[in-house]
């Protein structure tokens, strides 16, 4: 029998419970996969807290897997069972043994990509591309503050950033994971727990600041990730670990030297098929000329996602995690 993780009411951890559920055959469009490996993100705290709205109660979390394809439904001509696949896209529900995926949200995985480290990188890796090569379009020699450096998306952020000849100072909240994001390619490190980080970015630039800002954060990094800019720099806030972001007037961005600020999320950078293949076929690339590692560092049995969530919530993980159905 088919298991699944379900979340019944939002709220800790706890609420996840390890279920029994059929699953059917694939509808048209679709197929069935029988997953191998299933990624961990922060997201996946949003929703199951509440932060995020869920579709609906009861429902099954994760956005990120891979495995094998089992069965085709009509309509399905570019895949066949036996095919790996990975996906990191809507629908949730990607902790589970099995289940039913549209065919256009996976692509076909190429050899010398591991499905462990498909389910570990493509969520991560793609939040990573979109921002480095899209959100903003980095080049070599530009200067950005990535907080959380040491975290899943920050340690992917370090490399790549290092692999297209950008700086990145990091904020790392210990000597270990310091030690983490410079072996990871992170130019400058800042202990946001010892150090102002506007006034170390500040001496770090000579004054003046950086091209753009990444920030998983939120409420906590917010006002002194602004501070942190150059003129007409960019703020990309694309995540929100500490809380919202209270409201603030627009016309502060302005006295800041008129920066800009996005709040960008993956699936609106992958919705089009075209884009999806095209951002999952650089992560791809830069995986196999090993320019960016999986390093998966944690891994938990499916069934325990409530410990992996724990952890992660604990700032006990570090790098990618996966968990195994």
């Amino acid at each position: 029998m088919n298991h699944v993780i379900r979340v019944h009411e939002t709220g800790g951890p706890e609420v996840m419970k390890w279920e029994e559920q059929e699953v059917g055959a694939p509808g048209a469009g679709e197929i069935l996969l029988r997953q191998t490996a299933v990624g961990l993100n922060f997201i996946d705290v949003y929703f199951r807290s509440g932060a995020y709205p869920a579709p609906g109660l009861p429902f099954t979390p994760g956005l990120e897997g891979a495995g094998v394809v089992e069965a085709v439904g009509e309509g399905v001509s570019d895949l066949a069972p036996g095919d790996r696949v990975g996906y990191a896209a809507q629908p949730m529900g990607a902790y589970a043994q099995s289940r039913l995926m549209p065919a256009q949200r996976v692509v076909k995985l190429p050899d010398g990509i591991e499905e462990r480290v498909a389910a570990a990188m493509m969520l991560k890796g793609m939040t990573v591309q979109y921002l480095l090569r899209s959100t903003v379009r980095l080049k070599a020699g530009d200067t950005i503050l990535f907080h959380a450096a040491a975290g899943g998306v920050g340690l992917i952020a370090c490399q790549w950033a290092k692999h297209l000849g950008v700086n990145i100072i990091g904020t790392v909240g210990s000597k270990e994971k310091a030690d983490l994001a410079t072996a990871n390619g992170c130019t400058h490190t800042i202990l946001y727990n010892e150090e102002n980080f506007v006034d170390r970015v500040k001496e770090l630039t000579n004054g003046k600041g950086v091209d753009a800002v990444y920030d998983s954060v939120g409420k906590q990094t917010f006002d002194g990730s602004m501070d942190c800019l150059r003129r007409r720099g960019t703020l990309v806030l694309f995540g929100q670990s500490s809380g919202k972001v209270a409201p603030f007037d627009p016309a502060s961005l302005s006295g800041k030297g008129s920066i800009y600020l996005t709040r960008p999320t993956l699936f609106h950078y992958t919705d089009a098929r075209e884009d999806l293949v095209n951002c999952s076929s650089e992560l791809f690339e830069v995986l196999l000329q090993g320019a960016v590692k999986a390093d998966i560092n944690q891994e938990y049995p499916l069934a325990d996602a409530v410990k992996a969530h724990q952890d992660l919530e604990g700032r006990r993980t570090t790098g990618a995690t996966v968990l195994l159905p």
